[in-house]
């Protein structure tokens, strides 16, 4: 069995404490312009339910 030295341990233990932290990839041009136009959808579309519930309302 060998032991390590504890220069290495000390590499390992400070390469663990200071790991990199993962990013995410930048949105590109067209994945920030599909995820407007779907919270836009998203948006018209619970002000169109909205409404037509105040329209039934005032029916009956």
């Amino acid at each position: 069995m060998t032991r390590d030295h504890p220069a290495s341990r000390a590499l390992r233990e400070a390469n663990k404490a200071f790991k990199p932290v993962e990013t995410k990839k930048p949105m590109t041009d067209y994945a920030k312009a599909q995820q407007s136009h779907d919270e836009n959808r998203e948006r018209l579309k619970a002000e169109r339910l909205a409404r037509e519930a105040k329209q039934g309302n005032r029916r009956t």
